[in-house]
């Protein structure tokens, strides 16, 4: 264990150059650059708050911040793993040349996409002073869930990564999934509204545990249950553990695909 703390110590400098890298040409040539983790979400919010509470008139208090939740978490989870799934495809040329930690190159798609979720986290704050909504006290302990998430979206993203350089059909059939996805996970409507079975098949995604959990904590004051906290905590070290055993097998096996 220590050769490998050690290892990330000494290429920590090219873990943030990476991260660097991967943010600068997100917003390359884009005239107001970062603030689109910024406007992003509340664009977003504005567009489906005005679709949803009137077309399907769901009777949720403060929908705007029910949504922006939900986008939050959802599109922390959908950015994360769509970007990493090509991260050792596309440095390529590097990995053939010089030995680098492969793991780095999918942490720092992660790491990218968790400086746009506190970008987003700091957009539904504005929203929220905006409307007047209480901050409970229990919103500091909203980064629980938010860990959880990262470390889940870690191991999927090492998982994906490690099994696209072989079979790269996945990366379009991991789009028809995230869609897929989208509409199990309650973003834009309250579970209120389904049946039961389909209750049943929506808690089935681990996401819907963070976004729940993070909605209590953020929206409603409230703590989240035990078994909750359990499973999500499980989740997330069964994705990691697994995504760390798969990558390590195949990594060896990625310069005969690439």
């Amino acid at each position: 264990m220590s050769t490998y703390i050690e290892n990330f110590k000494r290429f920590r400098p090219l873990l943030n150059e990476l991260v660097a890298r991967d943010i600068k040409i997100k917003y390359r040539r884009s005239i107001m650059g970062v603030l689109w983790t910024l406007l992003n979400p509340l664009l977003m919010m504005i567009v489906l708050s005005v679709v949803f509470s009137n077309l399907f008139k769901f009777n949720i208090e403060n929908f705007p911040l029910y949504l922006l939740s939900g986008q939050l978490i959802f599109n922390f989870y959908s950015d994360a793993t769509n970007n990493s799934m090509g991260a050792i495809i596309m440095n390529a040329p590097l990995i053939k040349k010089v030995y680098v930690p492969k793991y780095l190159f999918v942490l720092s798609r992660v790491v990218s996409s968790v400086i746009n979720l506190m970008a987003s986290f700091t957009a539904l704050l504005f929203v929220m002073a905006a409307m007047r909504a209480e901050l409970h006290w229990t919103a500091f302990l909203s980064v629980i869930p938010m860990c959880m998430l990262i470390i889940f979206s870690l191991g999927i993203s090492l998982i994906l990564s490690a099994v696209v350089v072989k079979f790269r059909d996945i990366m379009h059939l991991y789009s028809v999934f995230i869609t897929a996805l989208m509409y199990l996970t309650p973003v834009i409507y309250p579970m209120s509204i389904l049946p039961q079975w389909m209750v049943y098949v929506v808690w089935a995604n681990p996401i819907t545990n963070y976004l729940d959990m993070f909605r209590d904590l953020m929206l409603y004051n409230s703590l989240p249950h035990l078994w909750q906290l359990g499973l999500g905590a499980v989740e997330a070290v069964i994705a990691l553990v697994i995504g760390l055993i798969i990558f390590y097998k195949k990594q060896d096996e990625f310069i005969l695909n690439l």
